[in-house]
């Protein structure tokens, strides 16, 4: 716009309305005196060429020197360089006509390059166009394809059913004539057919036989494991006893009153406060404490203890202690809890299970601790499963948990029982809830592990020296058991079995009624409850069975 600003300027003072130069008048030459200053018309020049030369982008035009020293001269110079003013004005007419056809082209070209890329845009704008409509036709075309063949499945669909409900009904047909003619039904035919393919296989069940065969062969690293473990099992012994009784002795007899109180009122707040029944009249300087919870009774032998060499004995002092032997005694089952279970390489338990586990501290069977028991059988248990490669980890927990029945809280079932459900309360896998109800064979082994746990639990239990057994009172109490179910009547005979935890009763079938079986078995049951002293549980059976026996001659 400067440039064109500059032109209108130029023109404007020079060129007049009807486009021609205006005649302006020669001004003399005055020697003698400083020569006037041109007239403001004609001044612009030399600005305009300046301008001239910067729009040309870098052209350099050369003025003639005395068109750019026109503005100044000296008296001895203007004769020289004077110049006809028209001259100047064509040449600068002349250069603006250039320049603006310059711009004309390269308007012209700029206008033709927008053109062209215009219509390049737009071919390329319909060649898009072209090519989604055509797409647009393929998805319609193939759409209406899809829709004429999904018509077409259907009615081949529907003509397929009608077919096979067709061939139904003529197979029916031709069974049923098939039936009347040969004179024998379906299942008459087949079995007919299977004889003479028994015979006609004679050679193919020879093949089969070897190759089951063969397979045994492949199979015999498993069968030995199986033959190994059952050899075991056969020399494993089994055992039940425990004791419940604790003994504290007392420095002198003097003790025992104090132990009583006034009316009995400390024996009796001991007794509430610990949960075991204390026995005075033992000896004189001893007091035995009786509880089937081997921890209870624990913390009732610390308690007395320590209350019978304080000397201090009445109800307040009791509790006091037994809360303050029951806080210490919870932190020695679990760390002794956490210790067996490091030392067999388990780490992963709750704590609540470890605090259980460490109760096995203050149990005991035959004079074995259960901690030293469970401790030795897992070892056993662990080799074993290693030397026949079977799991390991499974034998692990089997053999560490097998007896944590034995320090349930429950009173009701036996350790067997109690054991299977804490661990199920725990979420123990199930294999392993199946080597602790296994491992006195009240169920079938479901599998190898479960045989190396009760393998282990027997040899552990049943090695020299390791359980002090008063077999006179063990076979006293299996006599007892078979007196009580013999003396009645309608019993044949009675036998204690599974170490007396069962006692099977047959009845006499001719003096005894199917009612009977019920009722003996109640009978039993309830005196047994009321005259025995036994650990665990005792199941009575009765059985009741009728036999006929003929001779043909």
């Amino acid at each position: 716009m400067s440039f064109f600003s500059n032109l209108s300027t130029l023109f404007g003072a020079q060129v007049p309305g009807n486009g021609k130069v205006a005649n302006r008048p020669h001004v003399p030459v005055q020697p003698l005196k400083t020569p006037a200053p041109k007239p403001q018309q004609a001044k612009p020049a030399p600005q305009v060429v300046k301008q001239l030369q910067a729009d040309k982008r870098g052209k350099q035009d050369v003025v003639p020197s005395a068109l750019e020293s026109s503005a100044v001269t000296t008296p001895a110079q203007i004769p020289a360089a004077m110049i006809d003013e028209q001259d100047v004005v064509r040449e600068s007419r002349a250069k603006a006509r250039e320049i603006v056809v310059e711009a004309k082209a390269e308007a012209l070209a700029i206008r033709s390059k927008a053109e062209q890329e215009t219509r390049e845009l737009s071919r390329q704008l319909d060649e898009q166009q072209r090519k989604l409509e055509f797409k647009l036709d393929k998805l319609d075309e193939r759409l209406s394809q899809m829709d004429q063949k999904e018509a077409n499945l259907d009615q081949e669909r529907n003509r397929i059913e009608d077919l096979k409900k067709m061939l139904s009904k003529q197979k029916d047909d031709l069974l049923k004539k098939l039936e009347d003619v040969s004179g024998l039904t379906r299942d008459e035919a087949r079995q007919q057919l299977m004889d003479q393919l028994d015979k006609t296989l004679t050679r193919e069940k020879a093949r089969l036989v070897k190759q089951k065969e063969e397979e045994a062969v492949a199979e015999a690293e498993e069968k030995v494991k199986d033959i190994l473990i059952d050899s075991m099992k056969h020399g494993a012994t089994d055992y039940v006893p425990e004791y419940t009784v604790s003994v504290v002795s007392l420095p002198s007899e003097d003790a025992k009153g104090k132990i009583i109180g006034k009316s009995g009122r400390n024996i009796n707040a001991f007794e509430r406060a610990t949960g075991v029944d204390v026995d005075l009249d033992m000896s004189p300087t001893e007091v035995r404490l009786s509880c089937f919870d081997p921890v209870r009774r624990e913390i009732a032998r610390i308690s007395l203890e320590r209350l019978v060499k304080d000397g201090r004995i009445q109800p307040s002092r009791i509790e006091e202690v037994v809360a303050r032997v029951k806080t210490e005694i919870d932190k020695i089952t679990f760390e002794a809890g956490k210790a067996l279970c490091h030392e067999v390489g388990i780490y992963n338990l709750p704590v609540d299970l470890m605090k259980m586990i460490g109760k096995f501290k203050y149990r005991f069977s035959y004079g074995q601790n259960l901690i030293a028991h469970t401790l030795e059988e897992t070892r056993i248990g662990m080799k074993l499963a290693s030397e026949l490669k079977i799991d390991v980890n499974t034998v692990k927990l089997g053999c560490l948990l097998h007896d944590i029945g034995k320090v349930s809280e429950e009173a009701e079932g036996s350790h067997v029982e109690l054991g299977i459900k804490i661990a199920k309360r725990f979420n123990m896998p199930q294999a392993v809830v199946d080597c602790i109800a296994q491992h006195h064979e009240d169920e079938a082994f479901s599998g190898p592990e479960q045989m190396v746990v009760y393998i282990a639990d027997a040899i552990s239990g049943a090695r020299p020296g390791a359980r002090y057994e008063n077999y006179d009172e063990y076979v006293k109490r299996l006599q007892q058991l078979e007196e009580i179910a013999t003396k009645y009547q309608e019993v044949d005979h009675a036998y204690a079995i599974q170490a007396g935890r069962e006692v099977r009763v047959l009845l006499k079938p001719q003096q005894s009624k199917d009612d009977d079986v019920h009722v003996l078995s109640l009978k039993i049951r309830d005196e047994i409850k009321n005259t025995m002293t036994y650990p665990g549980t005792v199941t009575v059976t009765v059985i009741r069975e009728t036999r006929n026996q003929e001779v043909a001659n």
